[in-house]
């Protein structure tokens, strides 16, 4: 309630104070709360920086003078490693001058203690100092640790082959074989039109040697666009980035007419993408987690460079008699983690014609949308078929608008697989949007997947090897059988399953009981924090952060997690390994997601009580109201009743009238 100097509220110190701040809380308890925040955050702040001098990291100050942005983990580390020179007051000097009060220790063995690291960071400053000589200098926020880091991640090998397809129609058309045909005419007579192919056993001729999960990775060797628009402070141009990386998903295209495999149930696929320029990782997760109906649940993180994403698709195929579709029905959502933007994107669905006849054509049609509800902004992209008496010109062809709310900003045309141009409304000014130049193919990131000796059982790759390798060596014999072992195989199991009232649990992702929602198991969406994150890997699917201290984590406010002690200065993990590794600083281990959906469901079944508790009460008012209308419905007056006041008020009034003549009559 005092200053130190015995100052009251209200009380003006003249000259005004300079060594230390008064604040004036609204109660003493409060005021207490301030104080012990404040010194957990000195103290936090100092075990910080030792451990920084203790790890030997470099930052040379005099290096960024000519700057005029120095940024605050510069500064901090600065105070510490040149001391000496620019800034000379260090953190226990700080506590001397400013925090002279003996409070700020919680008890005596605690200042003891500070004191003693005190001096022994005093002893190990001149270490860090020489070994700091030899460490590259820190760029941005990425640096390389020094030290070697002790962390289990799976091995990764770049990826030797890739297949890109060439722009237009010709890249899109398929020659079928006398062979062929017959097992095409073969096929019709299964189906009809309209009707869902997703249970039909299609021919391997057909096939792209991939998977599915693997075929919808496409969309990451650009993901250094996603990267750039994480960084872009306005949101008009954040809008145009994600357009531009979501477009450029779309070129990379099989030779001719091919579908990939459809993933067996419990399959996974893993994969990354090293971006040269932030040194940081995308990684690509991906399960089949139902097969009737087919649903590929994905996820994708790089948490450096500051986003996310996740989202499943239902796969679903069309017969319509010359021609088929496959739709994609399902969304992505991007989240760009510094920002808490999230962007949903739809797909468009393929369509196959010339079946019967004519030439077999793989087309993609269909509006998209992406929408970031937070700012406003949207936008729409029309797949355009090609017309019966189109030209090659009218071949995917796109056009699509850039809105925040109902105002069109700009105008997009073009070809989904070349050229995109954007007109700006305002100024009417066109410009090259996007165009896969031969130039921009060879800048895409290049994608590593996991080493084979590597992989799960269950793994995209590992799992198809033999009819990946049948359908490379052109024996489509030898490719069905295979693939007919595969599919007998699953159909067994889930016989197998249904025999014993099993139910199928996936391995990454989990579904939302409220939702329906596929959600992956370990996502870790906190912003990146240069000062604390490290690194960030995965193993055996679980996509992890080398921390250097263990901190709480706050990634979804319904998961609650067990925290736990850790000694100062040890590093962690931010997601947890399945064999009980630590989801990241003082937790132990991210609970199970059963644990969540029994909350949900327990928080629904409060709501629907609520529900219900209102909807009797709402009964019993009407019941109320019903009876008091009863009541006065009885208690009213009958009609013969209502006639005889009527004639009795008739009596009165002509009484009164004639009252009045006779008054006339006689004044």
């Amino acid at each position: 309630f005092k200053g130190p100097k015995g100052e009251a509220v209200g009380s003006i110190t003249q000259p005004l104070p300079s060594s230390y701040l008064i604040i004036r809380a609204a109660s003493e308890s409060d005021g207490r709360c301030w104080m012990d925040a404040l010194e957990l955050a000195l103290k936090c702040s100092s075990l910080l920086k030792r451990t920084m001098i203790r790890e030997g990291k470099e930052h040379d100050l005099n290096s960024s003078s000519d700057s005029a942005h120095v940024s605050f983990y510069g500064l901090l580390r600065a105070n510490n490693l040149n001391s000496g020179e620019n800034l000379p007051l260090n953190d226990s000097e700080i506590e001397r001058h400013h925090f002279k009060d003996q409070d700020m220790y919680s008890d005596k063995s605690d200042k003891e203690n500070d004191h003693d690291h005190d001096e022994s960071d005093n002893d190990g400053l001149g270490k860090s100092e020489e070994s700091d000589s030899d460490t590259s200098e820190r760029q941005d926020d990425s640096y390389v640790d020094p030290e070697p880091i002790d962390i289990k991640e799976t091995t990764y090998l770049e990826q030797s082959h890739e297949e890109l397809g060439e722009a237009g129609e010709a890249a899109q058309t398929e020659v079928v074989s006398e062979e062929n045909k017959s097992l095409i005419w073969t096929l019709l007579k299964q189906v009809r039109p309209g009707m869902d192919l997703s249970k039909v056993v299609l021919p391997t001729f057909i096939l792209e040697p991939r998977s599915f999960l693997d075929k919808l990775s496409d969309y990451y060797y650009h993901a250094d666009f996603l990267s750039e628009a994480a960084l872009e402070e306005n949101a008009y141009n954040r809008m145009k980035k994600v357009v531009k990386w979501y477009l450029s998903g779309f070129y990379k295209k099989p030779k001719g007419l091919k579908k990939p495999y459809n993933p067996i149930l419990g399959e996974t696929f893993r994969c990354m993408w090293i971006h040269p320029r932030t040194n940081s990782k995308t990684f690509y997760i991906a399960e089949q987690v139902s097969h009737h109906p087919p649903i590929s649940a994905f996820y994708v993180s790089n948490r450096k460079d500051g986003f996310c994403l996740s989202g499943s698709i239902l796969a679903k195929s069309k017969f319509y008699g010359n021609s088929l579709s496959a739709i994609l029905d399902g969304e992505g959502r991007l989240t760009f983690l510094n920002r808490g933007e999230d962007y949903v994107m739809t797909m468009p669905y393929a369509h196959c014609k010339g079946i019967l006849y004519g030439t077999m054509t793989l087309e993609l049609g269909g509006t998209v949308n992406i929408t970031c509800e937070k700012t406003g902004y949207s936008a729409t992209i029309e797949f355009k078929l090609k017309p019966f008496l189109g030209n090659n010109d009218s071949v995917n062809q796109i056009s699509g608008k850039i809105k925040l709310g109902k105002e069109v900003l700009a105008i997009l045309e073009g070809h989904w697989d070349s050229e995109v141009t954007i007109r700006d409304k305002k100024t009417d000014v066109s410009e090259t949007f996007w165009n896969p130049t031969s130039d921009v193919k060879q800048r895409r990131l290049p994608r590593y997947t996991v080493k084979f000796e590597e992989q799960d059982d269950f793994e995209s790759e590992k799992l198809w090897q033999q009819v990946t390798k049948a359908i490379n060596n052109k024996d489509q014999t030898e490719a069905t059988q295979e693939k007919y072992v595969l599919e007998e195989a699953q159909r067994r199991s889930a016989r197998e399953r249904k025999l014993k009232g099993e139910e199928w649990t996936c391995k990454l992702f989990d579904q939302d009981s409220v939702t329906g929602e596929w959600h992956y198991k370990y996502a870790d969406t906190r912003p990146w924090d240069p000062l604390n994150d490290m690194i960030q890997f995965e193993k055996d699917g679980t996509i992890q952060t080398k921390v250097r201290h263990r901190t709480p984590m706050v990634s979804v406010p319904k998961i609650k997690r067990k925290p736990t002690s850790q000694k100062k200065g040890e590093c962690g993990f931010s997601s947890p390994e399945p064999d009980n590794q630590d989801s990241s600083g003082s937790e132990a281990q991210l609970m199970k997601h059963n644990t969540r959906i029994r909350k949900k469901g327990a928080d629904l079944g409060e709501l629907q009580s609520a529900i219900e508790s209102i909807k009797e009460t709402q009964e019993d008012i009407k019941r109320d109201i019903m009876a008091l209308r009863n009541r006065v419905t009885s208690n009213s007056p009958t009609v013969d009743n209502q006639f005889l006041q009527l004639k009795h008020y008739i009596f009165i009034l002509l009484l009164v009238l004639l009252q009045l003549i006779i008054n006339f009559l006689f004044k």
